[in-house]
């Protein structure tokens, strides 16, 4: 009888989601088709020690059936929380056993798409942490995975439900600083090591990791202690996409939606310190967008490491103010918005004097009662999710074009509709990559 009732509320779940449905008109608190809000999704949790920990916390009123994690060690503290919960090692497993709603995928970057992919293939709704992907290619396969299952997806780039970075796109959208042209993003990434060789020699794994699975679709190198479990992967161009991948896809979110970007036509990159083996101590990446019906083009500009704007630009902070770690300026015809943060968390205009008593145009975007709150509530039938696979998959892929650059050591111009590198053919090898024997899902 569970068999039956869990077969037939997974299809309804599938039906609504693919359907867009929402809530039933005169029936406050049921959604579409009967299902109550109220009743709990069986979720599975893949990646759970460290970020993961507080991803399983975020979604611990639903259902958490199954965890899954190479190290238990070090997804301990999750695991004693969940003490009912099924344990795994691998993934696949864990997706080809339990009968499951969704999952939320919180691993290394080169575990995003193998995961996500097979999850959608079996009708599951995916919350993937940023970048959504490793590779452009993979980026494009979740999008159209996404679309051809009817799933409900969510990328995990948090502010893009913040009340203050929905306001601030609704102000740039309204031509409050006029037509922008020019936007400067900036982080203090990589916290952790890059501009490294492979370390040499092999040393035993510990008993608590699975090494294999840790690698998963990567190239078989030998474990070495702490040089990339379980923080440091990400400077290594196997398994993460260095400062780039960590923070491109918060940073890059205010400018890529307030001004409507799509794809860049070219994007140009200098660095510091890059290896064959990993990213850049620092980088400045600048991105070209064409015209969007009557939105100018815009040039973007990306600094990361010890690199900033130009400090003539950032006429609102004193010259003896030291600059945030990441933050967002948009230029425009009419003024500037500065965001001293991530995640959008607050905002303001210069000239100061010239915005005082501005109030702004009425709000015209629906407000989020979470990042994870969205999603589920999606998933049971409710509204769409802000960053779902269709958004997520044009931000990573404008971000993993600055990796692209990066690789090519030259400008490269792009060609979004046939996905390719156009004028340096060599640079076309970084769009996409081979996958370790058996862990092939192309």
């Amino acid at each position: 009888m569970k068999e039956q009732r869990d077969t037939t509320r997974r299809a309804f779940l599938k039906t609504t989601a693919a359907s867009g449905i929402g809530l039933i008109v005169g029936a406050p608190g049921i959604l579409a088709g009967g299902l109550s809000p109220n009743e709990r999704l069986n979720l599975g949790k893949i990646g759970v020690g460290g970020k993961g920990h507080g991803d399983t916390a975020a979604i611990s009123g639903e259902n958490i059936v199954a965890l899954c994690d190479v190290d238990y060690d070090y997804a301990a503290d999750t695991i004693k929380k969940h003490p009912k919960a099924n344990l795994y090692r691998d993934y696949r497993i864990m997706l080809e056993k339990e009968e499951l709603d969704g999952v939320v995928i919180t691993t290394p970057d080169h575990t995003h798409a193998p995961a996500s992919v097979m999850a959608m293939r079996r009708g599951l709704h995916v919350y993937c942490q940023k970048p959504m992907s490793h590779t452009i290619a993979e980026a494009r396969l979740m999008r159209n995975l996404a679309r051809q299952y009817g799933v409900i997806t969510q990328m995990g780039n948090q502010g893009t439900s913040n009340d203050t970075m929905r306001r601030a796109v609704e102000l740039v959208q309204s031509g409050t600083i006029g037509q922008v042209r020019e936007a400067h993003v900036w982080t203090n990434r990589p916290i952790w090591p890059q501009g490294l060789e492979r370390p040499t020699g092999t040393m035993p794994v510990p008993a608590n990791i699975d090494w294999n699975l840790w690698l998963g679709c990567a190239p078989q190198r030998p474990y070495h202690h702490e040089a990339y479990h379980p923080f440091k992967w990400r400077g290594w161009k196997d398994f993460g996409q260095g400062a780039l991948g960590d923070m491109g896809c918060h940073n890059l979110n205010l400018a890529y939606w307030a001004l409507e970007l799509e794809y860049p036509t070219s994007v140009e990159a200098a660095s510091n310190g890059m290896t064959n083996e990993t990213w850049p101590v620092a980088s400045k990446i600048r991105y070209e967008f064409p015209a969007r019906g009557k939105l100018p083009p815009v040039t973007l500009y990306w600094y990361d490491g010890v690199n900033r704007p130009p400090r003539e630009l950032l006429d609102g902070v004193p010259a003896n103010k030291k600059l945030p770690t990441n933050g967002v300026l948009l230029v425009g015809s009419e003024g500037k918005l500065y965001a001293p943060s991530s995640h959008c968390r607050l905002y303001e205009f210069w000239p100061q004097e010239k915005f005082t008593d501005y109030a702004g145009p009425p709000q015209t975007l629906p407000r989020s009662p979470g990042h994870f709150k969205e999603w589920i509530a999606a998933c049971k039938g409710g509204p769409p999710t802000s960053s779902d696979f269709d958004y997520a998959a044009r931000l990573t892929e404008t971000v993993l074009l600055g990796t692209v650059a990066l690789e090519a050591g030259e400008k490269v111009e792009w060609d979004a509709a046939n996905m390719r590198v156009t004028n340096v053919k060599t640079a076309n090898q970084y769009v996409s990559k081979e996958y370790r024997k058996g862990w092939e899902f192309f």
